[in-house]
């Protein structure tokens, strides 16, 4: 008997799950066999078609001028690469988890969303922040001897994990809501739901690298940390589109909207959870 399409497995939903059942595998497959380079590649993809929609969201409609900002950002990502990413990596992705962090601050005094009417310079320039610090990041962590390509791995699971827990929490909980302004659909609940989440999978990282118990309470509060800011990537992703009146950043993927609206949690996480690891765990 087909399911009850309205009860909680809508056709969205759907559609979300079949999407994400056929991409993660292969992104999966991909981080754990390809060297860093070959990763570093299929990253510069995603963060290609997000630059794409980035430069929607800050006022671009011309294909040429957007397109233009997709090759401008691709350049970046080449500079750092060949400007030895190891070096300069660290700092731009420090300078990048300083900033999510003092716009999660900035998030929660925001009282009503001013609709721009023309391009925005100092977002096109934001972009670059956005887009490339977790590029920088994932290339950092996949690039670590040995666990490398695993710990890359479980970031991105950590963000899958986190992201559906929420869902589902929500969705049974209900309750207050986390920001009727800025995202009506989040509640409370649903973001409690994820933080626990991502302390089991933390502890599950701990378990199978053999940490000790110190370094096991770091993962787990590295993970939570994460996944607190992958909600604010969420949320910041979400008051750019409401400034433009729009629903989603794009239709590239069906049941997701468009890739930033499916990496907007990372681009917030993956520097917080790269610094930490490389920091508080690398060291093991």
């Amino acid at each position: 008997m087909a399911p009850d399409q309205t009860g909680w497995w809508t056709p969205a939903l759907r559609a979300r799950v079949l999407t994400a059942g056929l991409l993660a595998p292969l992104v999966m497959v991909g981080v754990l066999l390809l060297p860093t380079g070959w990763v570093a590649l299929l990253m510069a993809l995603f963060v290609a078609m997000g630059a794409w929609e980035w430069s929607g969201l800050a006022g671009f409609e011309a294909r040429q001028a957007r397109l233009g900002y997709v090759v401008l950002t691709l350049l970046c990502l080449l500079f750092l690469w060949l400007a030895a990413v190891n070096a300069l990596g660290v700092v731009m992705v420090a300078l990048a988890a300083l900033w999510w962090l003092l716009l999660s601050v900035r998030l929660g005094l925001i009282e009503r969303i001013d609709q721009p009417r023309q391009v925005e310079p100092m977002l096109l320039l934001l972009g670059a922040l956005v887009l490339v610090a977790p590029w920088l990041a994932l290339v950092l962590l996949h690039g670590l001897p040995g666990d490398g390509p695993g710990i890359t791995l479980g970031l991105l699971m950590l963000i899958w994990i986190a992201d559906s827990a929420a869902y589902f929490g929500g969705r049974h909980f209900g309750g207050a809501k986390l920001s009727v302004l800025l995202s009506p659909g989040k509640t409370r609940a649903g973001v409690y739901t994820g933080l626990a989440a991502a302390a089991l999978w933390g502890a599950l990282i701990a378990a199978l690298l053999g940490l000790s118990a110190f370094k096991t309470l770091l993962i787990v509060l590295i993970c939570v940390v994460t996944a607190v800011m992958s909600v604010v990537g969420d949320l910041f992703e979400s008051l750019l589109k409401r400034r433009r009146g729009i629903k989603d950043a794009g239709s590239l993927l069906p049941g997701h909207g468009g890739m930033l609206d499916r990496i907007d949690s990372l681009t917030a996480a993956a520097p917080i959870f790269a610094l930490g690891y490389i920091w508080l765990i690398g060291g093991q």
